[in-house]
């Protein structure tokens, strides 16, 4: 099953895209919660799911007819990991940590498919960064490894836009990688069970057309599993967490020469099964 949020930012309400259908399952079934986080929250997803099956006409829309925007719109947490693909540690003349290299982004960085993605005041160097994300299904809470898929609800496209100079000014990474729309995710949540092996999926990002970072999710350092044991060991996960699993090698900040999107740019990343999420950066705005 692939879950949206569909509708206008702040607005957005649950659906299930099948195709290029949206369902609006909430229409179909009123007692279902109204954001996909209380949705996993309550354990909902069979309850989705029948009113996908059941849905009449008048409960669907054609996908280019709504915005999608992030699959969950209002998560706790989005946690993030620096350096999980030997190549990207490679390009920075770094070797991959020996543990999992966790930061935050917080939820005003998300946006969705589509969205225009203001350049923000003061920034100079923004880059992109394509990552596999999974949402969290359950609380967990000390979790091991061999029990780590139980707690994942399912797995989206994540773009980690990036203020390099800001970044390199501050040293810590909280404003260079949280400014509002510097999250884009979707356009779906693709539920685990469609998703058998999450580390055997292509992984790629385009710039104006042009792929940047093309790789694999077989690649990265630490697994899905072995994140979920690492994060959960001190953090406990709620449902609609999100964490991004890091990114390959191929961004702009690491190029020789250094290379950096501009007001326009249009960044398409892509992972296997779970779809294509693009974004256009636009104008830059004053301080």
């Amino acid at each position: 099953m692939r879950l949206v949020s569909f509708g206008p930012a702040g607005a957005e309400r649950p659906g299930v895209l099948d195709g290029e259908r949206v369902i609006d399952v909430c229409a179909v079934d009123p007692a279902l919660p109204t954001r996909v986080r209380a949705i996993l929250a309550a354990g909902a997803l069979d309850a989705v799911a029948r009113a996908a099956r059941r849905a009449p006409s008048r409960h669907v829309v054609p996908r280019a007819d709504v915005r999608l925007g992030p699959p969950v719109t209002d998560p706790a947490k989005i946690v993030c990991l620096g350096r999980n693909y030997p190549a990207h540690a490679a390009e920075q003349d770094r070797e991959p940590p020996p543990w999992p290299l966790l930061f935050a982004k917080t939820p005003n960085a998300l946006c969705g498919d589509g969205d225009v993605v203001a350049w923000p005041a003061g920034v100079e160097e923004l880059d992109w960064e394509v990552e596999l994300a999974f949402v969290v299904g359950r609380r967990a809470r000390r979790v091991p490894r061999s029990h780590a898929r139980e707690v994942v609800a399912g797995y989206t496209v994540f773009i980690d836009l990036s203020a390099r100079d800001l970044q390199r000014r501050e040293k810590q990474w909280y404003r260079a990688k949280s400014f509002d729309g510097a999250a884009p995710m979707g356009p779906a949540l693709v539920t685990a069970d469609e998703v058998p092996d999450p580390h055997d999926l292509a992984i790629a990002l385009d710039v104006d057309g042009e792929t940047m970072q093309s790789s694999r999710t077989g690649e990265m350092v630490f697994d899905v599993d072995a994140i979920v044991e690492h994060v959960t060991a001190t953090i406990t996960l709620e449902p609609g967490d999100v964490v991004a699993t890091g990114t390959p090698a191929g961004v702009g900040a690491f190029r020789h020469p250094p290379r950096f999107l501009a007001p326009g740019s249009r960044v398409s990343a892509r992972i296997e099964h779970l779809g294509e999420l693009t974004v256009t950066i636009g104008g830059r705005e004053t301080a």
